[in-house]
């Protein structure tokens, strides 16, 4: 995706981070800014069984 802003064109992207209790990365994905957060995060978590919190 790309925008323009007052300081020129940026392109957007999302990095989406599993990590445990420790910090450990579990999982990653990275989506352009136009994809809904949901879609990328319900695809990564279909591996993975216990309780998420989110932010």
């Amino acid at each position: 995706m790309r925008g323009k802003g007052t300081m020129g064109w940026f392109y957007g992207f999302k990095l989406h981070l599993i990590i445990n209790a420790q910090g450990g990365i579990i999982s990653v994905k990275v989506t352009t800014a136009n994809v809904d957060d949901r879609k990328p995060v319900s695809e990564m978590v279909d591996e993975f069984w216990g309780f998420y919190i989110r932010d």
